[in-house]
């Protein structure tokens, strides 16, 4: 049995121990907010990260900088994100790959989303069907018509082997009732957007920001994305649903905390994030680059990441990828 003057020693210490705690939560941060980007900067995640976390910190005490810790398709960066000190001072950023294609392939011993506590997700970027000039097809309905007409005859390039966009266009075949000529692509979208301009390739897909110069050079057309929310960027691009198909396939940015992270902690950041997430400077810009704002919280995010791997890996399974 303790002795009196020890039991009270102990609540003594146990009760310094609360109130540190929740000094320390209501402190937080207590130094800038590392914000790790799983891609080299430049990108679109990246352009993304770095406008929401500038507006973000300007209702924080500290900064948020920006890392971009590229390799291992985010592996590289995220791993560091979920071996840092579980404090809210360091975060990552996920996109498709981080969610699908890592866990999918067990691709790099130690990466798991089982070491991470999501914070919210930001935005969504539909994909969406890009056509050349040299194609000579200007709608959603001529692409598929000449799909039909030639099997296996339109050259349609993707990102490699298990990419969501490698995914979308065998739903698209399935879908459609055609066969494309699938051609993967390694690296960013740019090598598409050459293969569009030089006519290598009669269409591609990926988001329309990614072919954003094309597009407005009229070297390419968007002419369906593949999604059921109207983009307010490109108006005169058309949803798949409205065409009378359900498809909703695409990219997104969701925050994340090493495992272990406070509550406090993800409370600040979420409430610093979800502000600027909310602010007329952050929605203008995404409306200026095209991508669709598109949050869920804490109490959201993870059963929508469940529901989305479980679809897209039984997708997989159909496909034997």
């Amino acid at each position: 049995m303790f002795s009196k003057g020890l039991k009270n020693t102990l609540k003594l210490a146990l009760g310094a121990c609360i109130v540190g705690t929740s000094v320390a939560a209501a402190d937080f941060p207590t130094r800038d907010i590392r914000l790790i980007v799983p891609w080299p900067a430049g990108g679109g995640a990246d352009a993304i990260s770095r406008k929401i976390s500038n507006i973000a910190e300007q209702d924080l005490p500290k900064s948020i900088y920006v890392e971009n810790i590229a390799g291992a398709v985010t592996a590289t960066g995220l791993v560091q994100m979920t071996s840092s000190r579980p404090d809210g001072h360091t975060v990552g950023v996920l996109t498709y790959d981080s969610v699908i294609t890592l866990p999918r392939g067990q691709m790099v011993p130690g990466y798991g989303l089982e070491n991470m506590k999501l914070i919210a997700r930001i935005t969504s970027e539909a994909d969406a069907i890009v056509v050349s000039k040299h194609s000579g097809i200007n709608t959603f309905e001529e692409l598929v018509e000449k799909a039909k007409a030639n099997p296996g005859k339109v050259r349609v390039g993707v990102a490699p082997k298990g990419s969501g966009p490698y995914l979308s266009a065998y739903q698209l075949e399935s879908l459609l009732d055609v066969d494309f000529n699938v051609i993967t692509y390694a690296g960013s979208s740019s090598a598409e957007a050459e293969a569009l301009l030089s006519g290598e390739l009669d269409a591609a897909i990926s988001s329309l920001g990614d072919f954003s110069g094309i597009i407005e050079s009229g070297d390419a057309k968007g002419v369906i994305e593949l999604t059921s929310v109207q983009n307010l960027t490109y108006t005169d691009v058309p949803t798949i649903s409205s065409k009378g198909y359900d498809l909703q396939t695409g990219s997104f940015i969701v925050l994340a905390a090493p495992k272990g992270t406070p509550d406090e902690a993800v409370e600040v950041i979420e409430s610093a994030f979800k502000t600027a997430y909310d602010s007329e400077e952050f929605q203008s810009w995404l409306a200026q680059v095209g991508v669709t704002p598109d949050w869920l919280g804490s109490d959201e995010v993870n059963g929508w990441v469940d529901a989305l791997q479980e679809k897209t890996f039984s997708l997989m399974d159909d496909l034997n990828l």
